[in-house]
C-alpha cells in the first residue's frame, strides 16, 4: 500500500517537474507551488476510495485517484490563484491520466502475464 501511494506522489511531483521544464521555469525552485495542489488530490483520492484495500487495480482505483487529483488539483490552484488554462487542464488531464492509470495496468498486464507463465 505504501509502495502505490508513493508512486502516486513520485509520478505528480514528475508531472509539476516536467510541467515547470516544459516553460522553462526552474523545476526544483517552485516545484513544491506547481506540486501541492496536486498532491492533496492523490490524498484525497486515495481517502474517497479507500484505495488502501487495493491500491492496484487500474479500473477501480487508478481512475478514482486520477480524477480527484485532476479535480481537486484544478481547485486548489484556481483557489491559491494560481489560475488554469483549458489547455493546461487538458494537457494535465492526459498526463495525470497516464501516470497514474498507466502504472496500475502496466503491472497488471506484467502479472498477468507472470500468472499465466507460472501455469505453463
Amino acid at each position: 500500500m505504501a509502495g502505490a501511494l508513493a508512486i502516486d506522489v513520485a509520478l505528480v511531483i514528475v508531472f509539476a517537474a516536467i510541467g515547470r521544464a516544459s516553460h522553462g521555469e526552474d523545476a526544483l525552485a517552485g516545484l513544491f507551488e506547481t506540486a501541492w495542489p496536486f498532491l492533496v488530490g492523490v490524498v484525497v483520492g486515495w481517502l474517497v476510495q479507500g484505495a488502501w484495500r487495493a491500491p492496484l487495480p487500474p479500473i477501480r482505483t487508478g481512475l478514482g485517484v486520477w480524477g480527484a487529483t485532476l479535480v481537486v488539483g484544478m481547485l486548489l490552484r484556481t483557489l491559491a490563484g494560481q489560475g488554469i488554462a483549458i489547455p493546461f487542464v487538458i494537457v494535465a488531464a492526459i498526463v495525470l491520466f497516464a501516470f497514474l492509470v498507466g502504472w496500475r495496468a502496466l503491472v497488471l498486464v506484467v502479472t498477468r502475464r507472470r500468472e499465466r507463465a507460472a501455469q505453463k
